[in-house]
């Protein structure tokens, strides 16, 4: 059995698969699964709602920082972020530095077909949420595209077969994942 040598830490926009993908991949390769929105909630003992409301937005990112810090350091495992983790160039060189990230890229229309019905998108709770979803994808693709590795997401995959792709692309990457 192939041993994950480094956190793989999946990055990307809402909607692209990265727990659904993450849980799947961390399955696969034998490792655990860590949600860094989770371990923030744990910690806060409050929803990220709730976190953004009554702390804001940088405090929000500077615990986020922290978590993600804290389990790049631990055990090698498959991290899902935030959406917006990955904007953030000290989460991008503390990611790049210590483990690896995947992006799951995936086109606009496969992510609104995904997020459309979800009410727990607090950044689509707008008159326009497609609209807004564009604008983000638009604002985002920049920083997801400096990610270390790049798995292409597509409707017609299994979750399954999307952990395959990403174990795929790792096996390039001899310092994260051994045979």
């Amino acid at each position: 059995m192939a041993r994950l040598l480094k956190t793989v830490v999946m990055v990307g926009m809402m909607g692209a698969g990265k727990t659904a993908v993450g849980t799947a991949l961390a399955r696969l390769l034998g490792v655990e699964f860590r949600d860094s929105d989770d371990e923030i909630v744990r910690a806060a003992n409050r929803s990220i709602a709730e976190i953004f409301e009554r702390d804001g937005e940088a405090f929000f990112r500077a615990r986020e920082t922290e978590v993600i810090a804290r389990l790049l350091r631990g055990t090698p495992c498959i991290l899902s972020t935030g959406g917006g983790a990955f904007l953030s160039a000290t989460n991008r060189q503390l990611i790049h530095d210590v483990g690896v990230s995947v992006w799951l890229r995936a086109d606009l229309e496969l992510l609104w077909q995904r997020v459309r019905h979800k009410t727990t998108r607090p950044l689509l709770r707008t008159p326009h949420p497609r609209e807004t979803l564009r604008t983000l994808y638009e604002a985002r693709l920049p920083f997801y595209a400096e990610a270390d590795l790049v798995v292409d997401s597509a409707a017609d995959l299994s979750l399954e077969d999307m952990a395959v792709r990403v174990a795929e692309a790792l096996r390039t990457r001899p310092d994260v994942l051994e045979d």
